[in-house]
C-alpha cells in the first residue's frame, strides 16, 4: 500500500483529477446559490420563468439528491487527486443521484418540455463527465495508482 503512495502519479491524473475539480465545482457553486439567493440568482443565469418554477418547487427529497449529487462529485474530485480508491464509488453515488434528479424531471414531473434543448445538452454533457470521471477512476484503481 504504502508503495503505491509513494509510486509516481501519472501526469494524466493530475489533469483529469484538476478538470474534475473545476468541473464539479460549477456544480457546488449553482447549487448553493440556488439555495442561498433561488429565483433572483436562477434569473440572472438565464432561466426561464417555468424552470425557475421547477427549481423552486423541489421537494425535500430532490434537494437532497442535488445536494448528494454535486457535492459527492466535488469531494470524489478531490479524492482523485488525493489517489484514494474511494474516488470511485464516490463519483457512483454522484452519478446515481444525478441520474434520480433527471428522472424526477423528465419522467416523474415531465417538467422536461419547460427545460427546453439547452438543458438538455447540458444534462447530456454531465452525465458524459460524471461516466468518464466514474470510468477512470475505476481504471486508475486497476491500474494500482489509487489506494
Amino acid at each position: 500500500m504504502m508503495a503505491n503512495l509513494s509510486a509516481k502519479a501519472p501526469w494524466h491524473l493530475w489533469l483529469v483529477g484538476i478538470v474534475a475539480v473545476l468541473f464539479n465545482a460549477i456544480g457546488v457553486f449553482d447549487f448553493v446559490m440556488s439555495m442561498a439567493q433561488g429565483a433572483a440568482y436562477q434569473a440572472r443565469a438565464g432561466m426561464t420563468a417555468e424552470q425557475i418554477a421547477h427549481y423552486q418547487d423541489l421537494p425535500a427529497w430532490m434537494i437532497i439528491t442535488w445536494a448528494v449529487g454535486v457535492f459527492a462529485a466535488f469531494a470524489a474530485s478531490i479524492l482523485l487527486l488525493l489517489r484514494r480508491r474511494a474516488s470511485y464509488p464516490v463519483f457512483v453515488l454522484s452519478l446515481a443521484a444525478f441520474l434520480i434528479s433527471l428522472d424526477y424531471t423528465y419522467l416523474l414531473t415531465h417538467d422536461g418540455a419547460i427545460m427546453g434543448p439547452q438543458m438538455a445538452i447540458t444534462s447530456a454533457v454531465i452525465t458524459v463527465f460524471l461516466l468518464l470521471f466514474c470510468w477512470y477512476s475505476r481504471w486508475m484503481i486497476g491500474r494500482g495508482k489509487l489506494v
